[in-house]
């Protein structure tokens, strides 16, 4: 995750304290208007380069909202069976399924659920090809793709980097050589992260001198997710070109795209309250959330989460050291500074928290899940979920 840097202006748009001010804390407030313009956008894109275009789960699972994706989406991509069950029972459209490896029990119902099935080797494809072609044989439709590396991309961050040396990720061109794809229908792969369309661009020249040998076989291509589509800055007009022109390049050949981040980038914040103030050097605030809890990418990628008001240390008169409230001593989101002192009661509210968020969110030190509300213009603001012990200790054995 990138932190966000939406002027405040457009944050408070969506999000005012009219608004923040009525949920509990710590909770996350998703803005229904706010992914439906983000929909828009890709509605666009679908209609002018022919592309399909998937929601990827990873990123945002919440079925409370599928109905308004599912208006402008094909479907999803999932990263096993869990997800490709969800997104066949609660999102419909394509389900399109990759992992690295599958057990022959997760492949039952990866085959149950999916409609597209992706593998990471070889050893992979002809271990389950028996169990699809029975399941083929019984009338089920699944196409069949292998994940490949075009050993580039531009992802600085080594964590988040498919195509670093020595990933685990696709096959590489060698390992493609001489062998009968009979059976395989399309190739995927995915090199970028919250980037543009001129560094697919890059990525695409690098695959296709890779791999364009393969492609009158195939009748689809997956260009993976990391397309930051949505972003205000983002060049949808040198997407949809890239897209067209490599269709006609390949015989008019499917593409699809597998957005996660794009579909709800800036359509939710992470509402928290302050707790306490400690007096050390500079001050710290303890709040109601964790880091490592609520929002463990701020640990994992790491980065700063931005906060509506609030500024850099030393920017703004009053610094202040953030805390969570878990035993992780390092479980901290970083020093603000704020125009006022910060008291008890105190509302901060981070901003793009729809993405990468919940989806990752634990029970750590028990430390409660956060309250989940989300905003549209039908109903306004209600409540889809609330968590509690019951929710805890159905987790562990």
């Amino acid at each position: 995750m990138i932190a966000n840097t939406l002027p405040d202006a457009a944050a408070l748009a969506d999000f005012p304290p009219a608004l923040t001010n009525q949920v509990n804390t710590p909770c996350y407030l998703i803005s229904a208007a706010a992914i439906r313009r983000n929909c828009q956008i890709f509605a666009q894109v679908r209609e002018r380069s022919g592309a399909k275009i998937l929601l990827a789960l990873k990123a945002f699972a919440l079925p409370a909202i599928f109905p308004l994706i599912w208006r402008y989406l094909d479907g999803v991509c999932a990263s096993g069976p869990i997800e490709a069950r969800l997104g066949r029972e609660d999102f419909g459209g394509e389900v399109h399924t990759y992992a690295p490896a599958y057990s022959d029990q997760q492949m039952q119902r990866v085959i149950a659920f999916s409609d597209h099935i992706l593998f990471n080797s070889l050893s992979q494809w002809r271990q389950h090809r028996p169990a699809i072609a029975t399941a083929m044989a019984q009338g089920r439709a699944i196409k069949i793709g292998l994940r490949v590396n075009p050993g580039y991309s531009e992802v600085a961050t080594p964590l988040y980097n498919p195509c670093r040396p020595g990933s685990r990720f696709g096959l590489l061109p060698q390992e493609l050589r001489d062998v009968d794809l009979c059976g395989i229908s399309g190739l995927h792969f995915h090199a970028l992260c919250e980037q543009g369309a001129d560094i697919l661009v890059r990525v695409l020249a690098h695959f296709e001198e890779k791999f364009s040998r393969y492609l009158q076989q195939m009748t689809w291509v997956n260009f993976g997710g990391g397309h930051h589509i949505s972003r205000e800055d983002y060049d949808v007009d040198l997407l949809c070109r890239t897209i067209t022109d490599f269709r006609a390049r390949h015989g008019n050949i499917q593409v699809y795209l597998e957005p996660g981040e794009a579909v709800v980038l800036n359509a939710g914040v992470f509402v928290t309250s302050v707790l306490d103030v400690l007096d050390r050097q500079p001050p710290v605030a303890i709040l109601d959330c964790s880091a490592e809890t609520h929002l463990p990418d701020v640990l994992a990628m790491p980065y700063r989460p931005y906060i509506i008001g609030a500024g850099k240390a030393g920017e703004q008169p009053y610094t202040y050291h953030l805390g969570g409230i878990s035993c992780l001593a390092g479980d901290v989101f970083g020093d603000y500074s704020f125009a006022r002192q910060l008291q008890a009661g105190d509302r901060l509210v981070m901003t793009d928290m729809a993405l990468y968020t919940f989806v990752k969110n634990t029970t750590f030190n028990g430390v409660e899940l956060a309250e989940i509300y989300v905003v549209d213009e039908s109903d306004g603001l209600r409540s889809l979920r609330r968590f509690s012990f019951d929710d805890y200790r159905g987790r562990i054995a």
